[in-house]
Order: C-alpha cells, then structure tokens, then sequence
C-alpha cells in the first residue's frame, strides 16, 4: 500500500505546532527525539496526519507551493483564533462556487491553509 503524508518544513517547529494545534485541534502522535530539541513532529487532526520538520534553513514567507486545506465546523469563527496563534487572515471568507465556503489564511511561517466548510453537506466528497 501506498500513501502520501505531508511534512511542512520550519525554522521553528515549536511555533507552528502550536498553531496547527489550536487552530485545527490538532494532536501530536510522535516527537523525534523524544527528549530534548524537537527535529519532527507527527500531528492528527481528525481521520489525516501530517508532520512537521525543523530546518533552520527553511525560507518563510513566499513563494507558497503547497496548501494544506482542512474541513472545518465553522470557517469564520476560527479568523481570530488563526491571529491569536500567530498567523494571519488577509481576506474574509467567502461562498464559492462550488459550494464552500472558504478563507485562504497563512500559518506563521506564511504557508498557505485553507479554512473550508461545504455549504451543502451532498456535495461533500468524503460523505
């Protein structure tokens, strides 16, 4: 079997799990090493995972090559919940055209999340 499992890259893994956990109520499943200066972090939210690496090289900021989007409960309630962890929403929500609503926000290292919420549950592809 084969499977895919994305790993964002950071200059500060303790920041931006902080973020992913109180945006996303995310949960922390693994830590390498488990003693001393985080290097990896293996993250849960809901039914998927990702991981979070430290590279002190890493480059923050633009150019975004890769969004991370999460279904969520409610997209507008969580803006200021995104700027009290530290990342930031340039624009409001809005209904798309087919059927979700979305708010494009930026962790803290800028990367690109999308916030989404299907506005008809029928059109939803994982139900």
């Amino acid at each position: 079997m084969t499977s895919i499992q994305p790993i964002v890259s950071t200059p500060d893994l303790p920041r931006l799990r902080a973020f992913y956990e109180a945006v996303l109520g995310a949960t922390q499943t693994l830590r390498v090493p488990d003693e001393g200066p985080e290097f990896f972090v293996h993250l849960r939210v809901g039914d998927t995972a990702f991981g979070i690496v430290h590279n002190a090289d890493t480059e923050v900021g633009e150019p975004v090559r890769v969004i991370l989007s999460a279904e969520v409960d409610d997209v507008d309630a969580l803006l200021p919940v995104v700027e009290a962890a530290g990342g930031s929403a340039p624009s409001q929500p809005n209904d798309m055209p087919w059927g979700q609503r979305v708010a494009h926000v930026h962790d803290p290292d800028g990367n690109m999340l999308n916030l989404t919420r299907w506005l008809t549950p029928d059109r939803d592809p994982s139900s």
